[in-house]
């Protein structure tokens, strides 16, 4: 028998042991699921049984193309009520509840119920004029004017301006912003470079045409500004005018009153555990239906729990690796659709040049090898980690730009193919040779991989391991660090400072709307954690963005070819795309999730006072 062949049946066994260890450990060691706040076991609670039940396939998986997107209403709204949400996560949210300032997913899912951007878009992502802004364009598509509705306020009753607008532009490019925002896409607003370097004391292209009207003049004229290249979120400039740039994300006014124009607006924060939202009957949609919305966070271990109880009515994040032992609940419904995401393996290789704005990649980086990278690509099998974790409703992922945007998605292109037998000879090649178990650098001195992931969902640690695993069997001495979410992105870099004692790193991406890709990998970045810059990638980033992009051919070619750049120069790669599955108590109506729906959150509603429990 082969060595590779060796490899592919011990896989799956490795694989099902670890989830068997995974499973004994969660047992008397965690604490028991917190009461549930709607549990009572009457007459309103019992589960009707027109629930769509969801099969495996014959081979035992799952596909998301089975899933619906909007919830299959059930029964008559009746006025007002409260939805209980849970936010899946074994740490508390971070707290920075403005997105100026906001930079992990667990945040955006508090903001989402408070506030929204000016701008909508349609399944296409492209922008609309169904938001709380409508837009033109010059001819020669460098100026948008913003008209913003008169019916817009915030939730205070003070009407959103075009003031409040022009001032987010300020706050990012202000020098002492600590947010990740100042990028390519705001580099691209005319004059702000001047601003933000102080030699100029206004952004010169923006215009303050009056109250509810905003002028912005852009550089360059490019596809992404009508599909994510616009910064739509104003800030409250009555709230926020009178405290220092510095000292605003861990103001009161984003950790403890946060302001918004969206549908709910916060009631009370216990930091970092729960928001009480009350409607806010001035929103500019229409009053929302629902009296209030409870969203509290909740550990991994107790989702199920929670859900089949009643105990919360909507789970935003589910963790998908939950799904197949719980798919036929008789109380929710599964909406589910090809996420704006994937998991990826990252490679330091380099720092963050906080006062120039910019990557600073280190020719002697540890991980600078390209062969070293590939070949440690090359020995995991992410096709059946796929299978084996997620039962099909995670896949192999194969280039950066994810099925979610389908015309720009190369699904030609095969990555790199799993071989830990071509993976153990590119090494050798290289220089990289085994000395007893583990191989040293080329030098012949010690090589040791420092590997960070983050603590989660039961499957977190067991999947890391077997990364780690995968990399010994290619000799490989890679050692593991378990650490939670929001250490874990101050680690890598999410504040400007890298740690250098990370080679290796396991983490995530929700992608924007628009598939250019520079805000997470172009040499401007912060978001580039692994601080990777070359020539190529600064040529093709900017071809994506450049006037000839308007040909959509030519822009399909540029966002191939830049694909095929990042196979071969491996600065990261992608490990699994993703489904994102969300459970909704039978009780719920008119709730959606993804894109292009046409419908918003002011407009879910409830058919009883009390949340369906399972049969």
């Amino acid at each position: 028998m082969s060595k590779a062949m060796h490899a592919r049946l011990w896989l799956p066994a490795l694989l099902a042991m670890m989830l068997l260890l995974a499973a004994c450990s969660n047992g008397a060691n965690n604490p028991p699921a917190d009461p549930p706040a709607n549990s009572e076991n009457d007459s309103n609670s019992e589960s009707p049984s027109n629930t769509p039940d969801k099969e495996a396939n014959e081979d035992g998986l799952f596909s998301i193309d089975d899933f619906n997107q909007i919830k299959t209403n059930q029964g008559e709204e009746i006025d007002g009520g409260t939805l209980n949400v849970g936010l899946v996560s074994d740490t508390p949210f971070a707290g920075t509840l403005n997105f100026n300032f906001y930079s992990s997913a667990p945040d955006s899912e508090v903001l989402t119920w408070m506030d929204e951007p000016m701008l909508t878009w349609d399944a296409s992502y492209v922008y609309t004029n169904d938001g709380a802004a409508t837009y033109e364009i010059s001819e020669d598509g460098r100026t948008f004017t913003f008209t913003i509705r008169d019916n817009v306020n915030w939730q205070d009753g003070t009407p959103v301006t075009a003031e409040d607008w022009l001032f987010a532009h300020e706050v990012i490019g202000h020098p002492d912003y600590d947010g990740p925002r100042y990028d390519g896409s705001m580099i691209n607003v005319e004059g702000m470079a001047e601003y933000h370097d102080g030699t100029a004391d206004t952004i010169s292209g923006i215009e303050v045409v009056s109250d509810k009207q905003l002028r912005i003049t852009y550089i360059e004229a490019t596809p992404s500004l009508v599909t994510g290249g616009i910064w739509a979120y104003p800030m409250a400039k009555h709230i926020f005018k009178d405290i220092p740039v510095a000292e605003m994300s861990a103001s009161a006014a984003v950790r403890q009153n946060p302001i918004g124009f969206g549908p709910y607006k916060v009631e009370s924060i216990v930091p970092g555990e729960s928001v009480v939202y009350v409607k806010n009957p001035d929103y500019w949609r229409g009053e929302p239906k629902l009296d209030k919305v409870v969203l509290r966070v909740i550990n991994p271990s107790n989702v199920i729990q929670e859900i089949r109880t009643g105990g919360v009515d909507v789970v935003g994040s589910f963790p998908v690796d939950q799904f197949s032992d719980n798919a036929n609940l008789s109380n929710v419904e599964w909406l589910g659709v090809v996420d704006r995401a994937y998991t990826y393996m990252g490679f330091k290789l380099g720092t963050w040049d906080a006062e120039g704005n910019k990557v600073v990649p280190n020719p002697d980086a540890k991980m600078g090898d390209v062969n070293l990278r590939k070949a440690m690509w090359m020995a995991v099998d992410n096709d059946t980690v796929g299978k084996q974790f997620y039962k099909g409703l995670r896949w192999n992922a194969t280039t950066l730009i994810p099925p979610s945007h389908p015309e720009y998605h190369d699904a030609d292109n095969p990555g790199v193919a799993y071989d830990p037998e071509a993976a153990k000879q590119l090494l050798e090649d290289a220089g990289y040779k085994l000395n007893g178990e583990f191989r040293t650098k080329p030098d012949g001195s010690e090589l040791v991989i420092n590997f960070i992931s983050m603590t989660g969902s039961e499957i977190a640690e067991p999947l890391s391991r077997y990364y780690v695993q995968a990399w010994k069997e290619i000799g490989l001495n890679v050692q593991l660090e378990m650490i939670e979410f929001n250490a874990f992105y101050e680690r890598v870099g999410s504040t400007g400072k890298d740690d250098t004692n990370v080679d290796v790193y396991q983490a995530a991406w929700t992608v924007g709307i628009d598939v250019d890709p520079a805000g997470l990998y172009g040499r401007d970045a912060l978001y580039n954690f692994s601080r990777y810059a070359s020539d190529e990638n600064d040529r093709l980033l900017k071809e994506g963005l450049s006037e000839q992009a308007f040909d959509k051919d030519y822009r399909l070619k540029v966002y191939k070819e830049w694909q095929e750049l990042m196979v071969q120069e491996v600065p990261v790669f992608p490990t699994l795309y993703r489904a994102s599955l969300v459970p909704v108590n039978n009780r719920v109506l008119n709730y959606y999730i993804g894109d292009g729906t046409k419908m918003y959150p002011y407009n879910v509603a409830l058919s009883q006072d009390k949340a369906f429990v399972a049969n």
